[in-house]
């Protein structure tokens, strides 16, 4: 019974250097990121380099400080989920952004 509960306990926690590692592969991904401003980028290059270094730490915290990484039902439940929401809310946009376009145009060149 004691080993069930230590190999349970061993799973919820996790080492404080691991926290620390992604806590300096923040502050290097932010120095980069200031980097691009210092530097003075511009055009598509300076976005391009924004957007990664962005989504590269927001990948980071996601994954890390918010447990998705050792957690497969808060991975679900934060990614799947909303992402299945938006997909549902655009498709009705469309549908309704294509019954608009045809109800505008059949009035236009028919008449009202």
């Amino acid at each position: 019974m004691d080993e069930i509960e230590n190999k349970e306990t061993v799973a919820s926690t996790h080492k404080i250097g691991i926290y620390l590692w992604i806590w300096g592969l923040l502050f290097v991904l932010s120095f980069f990121s200031y980097m691009v401003d210092w530097f003075q980028f511009q055009g598509l290059l300076r976005w391009t380099l924004i957007l990664i270094f962005m989504f590269l730490k927001a990948g980071l915290i996601m994954a890390f400080f918010m447990h998705l990484f050792w957690e497969r039902y808060a991975l679900v439940n934060v990614l799947l989920w909303p992402m299945t929401a938006i997909a549902c809310f655009i498709g009705l946009m469309v549908a309704e952004a294509k019954y608009t376009v045809f109800t505008r145009l059949l009035y236009f060149f028919i008449g009202g």
